[in-house]
């Protein structure tokens, strides 16, 4: 297949760009959740835009300063600000407060549990409220890099300088500390459980083999990685940070050890956010010149769902039935691709 060349009209790509429907978001968007299939735009300031079905457009305030932080579990997207605030939006539209810092530190950081547990950091502490039990807490060496839920089990990770905190809120035991020198700064489990990533600070991915701890040293990138993605299967890790888009494969007991990764829809630009499809070898890219691709994960086959603009695509996701999908730039330059 040619490769996409954004200033040559004349290149074989399948694209779909006819059938996105633009959003007129207003305000620069730093990500993008579905609750059911109304799609919200999380701002990078106080306010979250809302597009239902019909493409009409809510805006929504939920803090009185910047947002810093988002998850979403398909049912709510929760919040941390700089005015010290966690809060929850739902699919109705309501806006709850969840947390509110006693210091009113900035919350850096936010993750959510399938069970509803939801954990958030301020500075050097995490903390973990299940329910309306209490608020836990943990304090680690240095500021919360990145929070992370194991897919089983009430299980933390808190990413921070040299390594990241494994932490069971429930039990008494101690928490167990993987260490390996370096600022770690975003963190997921596989959904498998068997592995845990990190960003670095410097352009690379470190990783455990939770069986033994054993390392798994993912380099070679020319920019810091800031997009991380699992297949639908959980099979592979795509990943932002070079001028393609980066797979890792973690199908053998090994994971990528000693593996080369896959390299998938080269174009002179970097790539800046991923979003694997829920249910199909599929993922979407999109890139620091605003293009969009949607790449076949076996064959690296490309459809162009967003010519080149002006500025990098910010925020990239998949509806939970993999019929919508929804992007934004940095400045708010938005839509939705319905498949």
């Amino acid at each position: 297949m040619k490769e996409f060349d954004p200033s040559d009209n004349s290149a074989s790509i399948v694209s779909v760009t006819d059938r996105v429907s633009p959003i007129a978001i207003g305000m620069p968007v730093t990500s993008v959740h579905f609750l059911g299939d109304g799609a919200a735009f999380v701002g990078a300031e106080e306010s979250v835009a809302v597009v239902d079905g019909k493409g009409r457009i809510s805006r929504l305030a939920v803090h009185s300063g910047g947002i810093l932080c988002a998850a979403s579990d398909g049912t709510r997207i929760v919040m941390g600000g700089d005015d010290g605030k966690l809060v929850a939006l739902d699919a109705e539209s309501k806006v709850g407060l969840v947390a509110t810092d006693p210091k009113r530190r900035w919350i850096d950081n936010v993750a959510l549990h399938p069970d509803g547990a939801v954990a958030w950091s301020a500075g050097k502490t995490a903390f973990v409220q299940n329910g309306t039990a209490e608020a836990k807490s943990l304090d680690v060496p240095s500021t919360v890099g990145g929070l992370a839920f194991a897919p089983k089990g009430l299980r933390l990770a808190v990413a921070h300088y040299n390594g990241v905190t494994l932490w069971f809120p429930n039990m008494a035991a101690k928490p167990e500390f993987l260490e390996w020198a370096g600022s770690h700064l975003g963190v997921v489990f596989s959904p498998d459980n068997k592995f845990l990533v990190t960003t670095m600070h410097e352009p690379a991915l470190h990783g455990w083999r939770l069986a033994d701890n054993r390392h798994m040293r993912m380099s070679g990138y020319p920019g810091r990685v800031r997009s991380l993605s699992w297949s639908a299967g959980g099979k592979s890790l795509a990943t932002s940070g070079a001028d393609t888009v980066i797979i890792w494969p973690f199908g053998s007991k090994d994971g990528p050890m000693g593996k080369e990764p896959a390299m998938l829809a080269p174009l002179q630009a970097r790539v800046s956010m991923v979003a694997c499809h829920p249910k199909q070898d599929i993922l979407a890219a999109g890139y620091g010149d605003g293009t969009i691709l949607m790449v076949r994960l076996n064959d690296g086959a490309e459809i162009l769902v967003r010519r080149n603009g002006t500025v990098p695509v910010a925020a990239l996701a998949w509806n939970s039935k993999g019929t919508l999908l929804a992007f934004a730039a940095e400045d708010g330059d938005a839509g939705i691709l319905e498949l």
